[in-house]
């Protein structure tokens, strides 16, 4: 198996080598061995969490398995969507088949192939604290491959585990000792959401650093806050790629070369000028949670783990996802600051005393009342956002008659971080219509190259605002817009 790497969302089938696969047989073979011994060994013979100390017949193991799955599929709330499921799914059989989990061969084929046929199991998406990994998610996932479940059907519904792998010629796994564990314990849920909310946040990212500029040019601002030498005598890494980027996007406006001279104004607002800075600590706080993220959807996280080479089954807590729970607050924050950013320059774009464009960026203010709503949604999920980037991290709730007295709320944190990622989203396409129409008010002039480009995209799907119109239209052609729209950065520029 070769590394993971964060490139969006996975999919496809996942292959098994025979190097793999000896190493699931290894591990295998050290928990039958321990069976067969009577040993107690957590999680194989003995109960779990605060039942640790009560032993299990060897008659009984596999009904323990499946009991604990069933009691632990109690999450709550609206489903994941299929495609984080998928996600989950590839993480959690690429971990298994690390050789750490002690899960048989004939289990994870069955899982593999239920899989590599496309079916993903339906999964609430509250109920896990983030430790000891994401149990009750992670149950559901289980239980649909045991075929007690449900499965999303092709036209997004739920269907019946068994009937779904009924139709598809497959067979629902059976669980030996330890199995059941070994699929419950880890961090694949709240890792799954991250990645997705780490995705929208960097797509977001660069869509401001375009919407910026273009804001910058529509508000006549200069582009000397983005000299390289600047940022070189601080050395702060995203810091010197914004201002590099921006320095880019903004060349050869003829916007720009108007008001080189004779411009009586002396340093633009923060929300312009501090793009570098503001945006560039945005960039730094996604490669650390990128960083993260890797190393964390190339790990083992169940418990215990066993380890071939010695015989030996170590119970531990890789299944605490504070890793997660911390890259997760930082693509919140991060996310959160990008919208905050772009809110203030729609906000400046819109006040004819700060930009020097009709006021509401309509040519009759009063009988037209403009981008002035449209600011205010910005402004609202920005707020919103304020409050959801709160960390995560720092609250724990003791579970599990205090067993487990510290928990990561990794779970919870990811989830917020993708309707961050989706606000900031909105606000960045709301800013970018409203530094389109800025644009217009300097004709003949033209902007940079770059960004001319990027205005006759959107006007392909959203026109000048010449008076009033249902507004909410424009506001969900824009999500399109800004896709054809955006210019490839170069490789070294990109998240």
């Amino acid at each position: 198996m070769s590394p993971l790497r964060i490139q969006g969302c996975y999919s496809g089938r996942i292959e098994i080598t025979g190097d793999d696969w000896a190493r699931v047989e290894r591990a295998a073979a050290v928990v039958a061995n321990i069976v067969h011994r009577g040993e107690p060994a957590y999680g194989i013979n003995t109960g779990f969490g605060k039942l640790a100390k009560v032993h299990i017949p060897d008659d009984q193991h596999s009904q323990l398995q499946a009991n604990l799955v069933r009691s632990h599929a109690v999450g709550v709330g609206p489903n994941l969507d299929w495609y984080i499921v998928e996600i989950v799914s590839h993480l959690k059989l690429k971990s298994l088949a690390k050789g750490f989990s002690g899960v048989r061969r004939e289990t994870l084929e069955r899982a593999i192939a239920i899989h590599n046929a496309g079916l993903f199991p339906v999964i609430p998406s509250q109920g896990s604290v983030g430790a000891s990994g994401d149990l009750a998610p992670l149950a559901h996932y289980t239980h649909a491959l045991m075929g007690e479940g449900w499965f999303f059907g092709e036209d997004g519904e739920p269907v019946a585990a068994q009937k779904a792998l009924d139709d598809h010629g497959l067979k629902p796994i059976e669980l030996g000792p330890k199995e059941g564990l070994a699929f419950l314990n880890g961090t694949q849920v709240s890792t799954a959401l991250a990645i997705d909310a780490y995705v929208r946040t960097v797509d977001s990212f660069h869509k401001a650093l375009v919407a910026g500029a273009m804001s910058t040019d529509a508000s006549r601002g200069s582009d000397a806050p983005f000299d390289p030498r600047i940022h070189e005598v601080r050395g702060q890494v995203g810091q010197v790629y914004v201002a590099k980027v921006l320095k880019s996007l903004l060349e050869g406006s003829e916007i720009r070369a108007s008001h080189l001279d004779n411009d009586e104004r002396v340093q633009d607002p923060y929300s312009l000028r501090c793009q570098p800075q503001v945006m560039g600590a945005c960039y730094d706080l996604l490669m650390s949670a990128k960083r993260t993220l890797e190393i964390e959807i190339n790990s083992v996280t169940d418990n215990p783990l066993v380890f071939p080479d010695t015989g030996e089954v170590i119970s531990g807590g890789n299944f605490h996802a504070e890793p997660i729970a911390f890259a997760a607050d930082q693509i919140s924050i991060a996310a959160s600051e990008i919208g905050a950013l772009s809110e203030r320059r729609i906000a400046l774009l819109i006040d004819n005393n700060l930009s020097g464009l009709p006021a509401f960026l309509v040519v009759e203010p009063g009988l037209n009342s403009g981008f002035m709503i449209a600011h205010v949604t910005a402004a609202a999920l920005a707020s919103e956002n304020k409050t959801l980037a709160h960390p995560a991290s720092v609250d724990s709730m003791p579970t599990s008659a205090n067993q487990e007295d510290h928990v990561s709320m990794a779970t919870w944190g990811s989830r917020k971080a993708v309707q961050v990622a989706k606000n900031t989203q909105k606000i960045v396409e709301i800013e970018a219509m409203a530094a389109a129409q800025g644009i217009e008010f300097h004709r003949p002039l033209r902007s940079s190259a770059t960004l001319e480009a990027v205005h006759r995209t959107i006007r392909k799907r959203v026109p000048f605002y010449e008076t009033d119109r249902y507004f909410a239209a424009d506001l969900e052609a824009m999500e399109q817009a800004m896709k054809e729209a955006m210019v490839e950065l170069p490789e070294e520029f990109k998240v």
